[in-house]
């Protein structure tokens, strides 16, 4: 087996079991860059979340996509359970397997630790599956890539949480411990198992205190059963540490985290323009090309989640494919990708599109694409600059799309979007 990048970088801190009803995982949110990965996973589409819009990567010019259409897989990978399953007994088939191919790479990684998961792949190539039981109330990253008759490959990913103890609460925590990171990164606590009632949601937030040493005010908000996210009023302020306290029956674990200079980037989708502001001043505006009026890019405030020097971005993993049901596009390798929401939007590099096309015309299946060289060597180039210059926790701000749907604030880490006389209205404490 060969290891794949997992979708959030895993880091081996843990905040530990206190009093052994809550343990905190630190997880990803470190400004580092990862070097390649994957945007096809069920997690990039709308099976992360049912309500809310696919977004998801541009596509090429219509040449381009005529030649992408033959190269496109035959094989079928189905990962089961599927994305975001929670309660996942430790005991229950869990088994990656494959139509029309064989499988080539295929691993299970305990997103806490790195730890990865032994596994056998069947004498046929078709299936693969855990050599024993998983531990409780572990989340796990599963990464399979196979090739068609034709040596044509394809890819998919999936994330799990197995079922916790009786009375445990298991959250993973995010940005990690000792990070750097924008100023609208929010706290965000992801928990394998349900918190059901309002009585059990105070009781856990009660163990949970972020402050900052701003004196920002910071509250949290239920953004659903499994995650609860905690931020200030406005954006964190430049420079501040953020310390997240965890306390249980006299247990403290204590996770601090950094907040590095202000960076926000506003698309205009009408100018088809984005002016990069730090610090409060603009410095620089580069000509994008956003979502199509067929497909638009959301309006609304995202937060830059994740950073790929390259991503394998496919359309089949969001719903859009063609008459012949190939995708409607397949693109191994989009040089300089950063995500902005769970459902598929990125703002990326662009080397199919003409030069004309940028500042000038919105062509994308909902992506902001920038300027970029193949392979994304070219230190020169807009895609380039930007991705150089941005990190884990910076704003991208889209308006002027013609896109109606309301962006969610649990699609990615979109809480910015949500009043604050709500946001305070979903805490369980106050």
């Amino acid at each position: 087996m060969i290891t794949a990048r997992n979708r959030r970088t895993a880091l081996t801190a843990a905040a530990g079991v206190l009093g052994g009803v809550l343990a905190v995982t630190a997880l990803g949110g470190t400004s580092s860059a990862a070097t390649g990965g994957n945007a096809t996973d069920p997690g990039a589409g709308t099976a992360a979340h049912p309500t809310s819009q696919a977004q998801v990567d541009q596509t090429p010019a219509p040449q381009a996509g005529k030649a992408t259409a033959q190269d496109v897989s035959d094989a079928r990978i189905t990962i089961t359970p599927p994305q975001g399953s929670h309660g996942v007994g430790i005991n229950d088939p869990v088994s990656v397997t494959v139509s029309d191919g064989k499988l080539s790479k295929v691993t299970m990684t305990a997103l806490a630790t790195g730890a990865e998961v032994r596994g056998t792949l069947s004498a046929d190539g078709t299936s693969w599956k855990p050599d024993g039981p998983l531990k409780r109330a572990t989340k796990y990253q599963i990464s399979a890539e196979a090739d068609d008759a034709k040596g044509r490959s394809a890819t998919a990913n999936a994330t799990i949480t197995t079922v916790s103890p009786a009375n445990d609460f298991i959250g993973h925590l995010s940005p990690a411990n000792g990070s750097t990171v924008g100023v609208g990164m929010p706290v965000t606590v992801d928990f394998g198992k349900a918190v059901g009632t309002q009585a059990a949601k105070a009781a856990v937030e009660s163990e949970i205190q972020v402050s900052s040493s701003s004196g920002q005010q910071v509250v949290g908000h239920w953004l659903n059963d499994h995650r609860l996210d905690f931020r200030p009023q406005n954006y964190w302020k430049p420079g501040s540490t953020v310390t997240v306290k965890l306390d249980r029956q006299g247990v403290e674990k204590v996770v601090t985290f950094k907040i590095g200079r202000s960076q926000i980037s506003t698309v205009d989708a009408r100018t088809k323009q984005m002016t990069v502001v730090r610090n409060g001043k603009t410095i620089k505006t580069i000509p994008i090309s956003s979502g199509s009026d067929e497909h638009p890019t959301y309006n609304g405030r995202m937060v830059i989640s994740e950073k790929f020097r390259q991503v394998h971005m496919n359309g089949a993993t969001v719903g859009l494919t063609e008459k012949d049901g190939k995708p409607s596009y397949d693109i191994k390798a989009v040089p300089h990708a950063m995500r902005l929401t769970d459902s598929g939007t990125f703002i990326h590099g662009n080397y199919w599109g003409a030069d004309s096309v940028f500042g000038k015309v919105n062509t994308s299946h909902g992506c902001v694409g920038l300027k970029d060289a193949r392979g994304g060597g070219d230190s020169s180039t807009p895609a380039a600059w930007f991705f150089d210059n941005s990190m884990v926790g910076d704003l991208v701000i889209v308006k002027n799309s013609v896109d109606k749907t309301k962006l969610s604030p649990d699609n990615g880490l979109s809480d910015w979007n949500m009043p604050w006389s709500q946001w305070v209205a979903g805490s369980a404490t106050h």
